[in-house]
């Protein structure tokens, strides 16, 4: 079937464009059915995330009569989702589980060096997110389109320790561990010195 040829395509490049942001990567095609009176109209359906593999993802579904089409949809709402994750080197600020219908997908921070420990949609996002540490445990549906929009859920509860601090009235030092800690210092510089961003 035409659409088959575009199914995995999870591997994507990693070409930039004007706005810094890669090339889009398509988690998952489906191929869906409309029941009319004259038999069966069949379309196509994408799931497609959009990053710069530095602090900044979206997720986007399209849907339409031809694969190449679905993909351009689901590439221009994730480039409208986009928004910030806040990272402590190269991975998450704290442990968190993200929920979206039945799916539920925990993720924790790891060491430097440990990369990607996931599966499936949550390690293209994750990738795209720039997180190149992090462990991960998808504990609820198995599908793609719920795993995927928990693992957005979860990166978007994600808290920036100096924040949450503020909000609590103690010392960042209190209640982050020291290389965590570290590790967020030196993005924040990073951040302020322009030589990346988020």
């Amino acid at each position: 079937m035409a659409y088959q040829q575009y199914n995995n395509q999870g591997s994507g490049s990693s070409e930039t464009d004007s706005s810094g942001l890669r090339e889009s990567r398509v988690i998952t095609i489906n191929r869906v059915a409309k029941v009319v009176k004259g038999g069966r109209r069949f379309s196509f359906t994408a799931l497609v995330v959009v990053g710069d593999g530095n602090g900044r993802v979206g997720l986007g579904y399209g849907k339409a009569k031809e694969v190449p089409l679905a993909i351009q949809k689901g590439t221009e709402e994730a480039k409208r989702n986009l928004f910030d994750v806040p990272l402590a080197g190269s991975t998450i600020t704290h442990p968190v589980t993200g929920e979206t219908g039945g799916g539920r997908v925990l993720m924790k921070p790891a060491a430097p060096g440990t990369g990607v420990i996931a599966g499936g949609a949550a390690r293209i996002i994750l990738e795209e997110a720039g997180v190149h540490a992090v462990l991960c445990k998808s504990l609820g549906s198995a599908n793609h389109i719920n795993v995927a929009r928990a693992t957005i859920a979860g990166l978007k509860a994600l808290q920036r320790p100096d924040e949450v601090a503020k909000r609590r009235g103690l010392p960042v030092e209190d209640f982050v561990p020291k290389g965590m800690l570290k590790a967020y210092t030196e993005r924040r510089k990073q951040l302020a010195a322009g030589t990346t961003h988020e």
